[in-house]
């Protein structure tokens, strides 16, 4: 997706810098891919201040201090973990806004409760947590970058709010 001339990251990239916004991000079934797409840029260094990839429920539990009764009762993939994900490595990085993503990216993983394809992505600032469900249907790598691209686009949306 693109605005003008710049992509979507790109445009959420030059709207961090000239908001004088900071973001992290706690990244499961991407991989890192939304840290990695967000320090594209040059000058990324002044707003992406650190990432955690949290692919194991330990880390997520004893690093990112999901709550076992969340991963337990919710289980890793749920709305509940995506929002302390995204609370969570906002406090611990101590940055203005941080970004959650749990899902099954596929091809294998998925149940008929939480399908292939559904991941959910958090968004928080000081004030605010938006969380999205979404269920997409693509390939592995296409559901990652389909992914990506909702959190960018949802990360626009909190920065036009912030600010």
């Amino acid at each position: 997706m693109a605005f003008a001339d710049e992509t979507l990251s790109e445009r959420t990239g030059r709207e961090l810098h000239e908001a004088g916004l900071t973001i992290a991000c706690a990244e499961s079934c991407t991989g890192g891919l939304l840290t990695s797409t967000l320090t594209d840029m040059s000058g990324s260094s002044s707003y992406v201040m650190g990432s955690i990839v949290s692919y194991a429920n330990h880390v997520k539990a004893r690093i990112l201090h999901v709550s076992e009764e969340t991963l337990t009762v919710y289980g890793a993939v749920s709305e509940e973990t995506a929002r302390e994900m995204a609370e969570n490595v906002r406090q611990l990085i101590q940055t203005d806004i941080g970004v959650g993503i749990t899902g099954i990216a596929g091809p294998g993983g998925g149940s008929a409760e939480k399908p292939v394809g559904l991941v959910y992505i958090a968004v928080a600032d000081h004030t605010h947590t938006v969380v999205r469900k979404n269920n997409f249907s693509g390939t592995r790598i296409e559901n990652k970058q389909a992914a990506v691209e909702k959190a960018l686009a949802m990360i626009c949306n909190v920065i036009r709010r912030t600010t």
